[in-house]
């Protein structure tokens, strides 16, 4: 409930690994985030200051990645931001920055694409069951029941 969401435009800085362990399909890439700015003395775009982070992707999503997203591609990520600071033994203090993603698509202020649905799986044929009959039999010997005609010819 209480988690960052994040949404970040970058660039895929590693090529995706696809994984699939018995917890199901998984993919990570690093993706490149570069600040961008006006330089009035240049009168031109300069580069700032780069972020990198982690994307990983599961299930249908980890597929999907990794059957489209190369290196060096623009892309959008959706996701929740989960920072972490580890020490590791006789090293400095490190931060990593992991998105896991819900969404992720290629940037098309950059580049075009050609969307294409992913198959779904084929379901196993159910038995058909035949209809149950709502109607309620009329007792016999009562107007309307089964001993009477049902249409009266005036």
């Amino acid at each position: 409930m209480n988690e960052t969401m994040v949404c970040v435009v970058g660039n895929v800085a590693t090529q995706p690994v696809y994984r699939e362990p018995a917890s199901g399909p998984s993919t990570r890439f690093r993706l490149a985030v570069t600040q961008r700015y006006w330089d009035r003395e240049k009168s031109a775009w300069t580069d700032g200051h780069t972020n990198f982070f982690t994307v990983w992707a599961g299930r249908q999503l980890a597929v999907n990645v990794a059957a489209c997203v190369e290196v060096g591609q623009p892309v959008v990520v959706q996701g929740r931001l989960k920072v972490r600071t580890e020490v590791r033994e006789g090293q400095q203090q490190w931060s990593s920055a992991d998105i896991d993603a819900v969404a992720i698509g290629h940037d098309l202020a950059r580049g075009t694409a050609a969307f294409q649905r992913t198959a779904k799986p084929e379901t196993p044929p159910t038995a058909a069951r035949p209809e149950p009959n709502w109607e309620t039999p009329q007792p016999t010997g009562t107007p309307g029941g089964a001993d009477t005609p049902q249409h009266a010819e005036v």
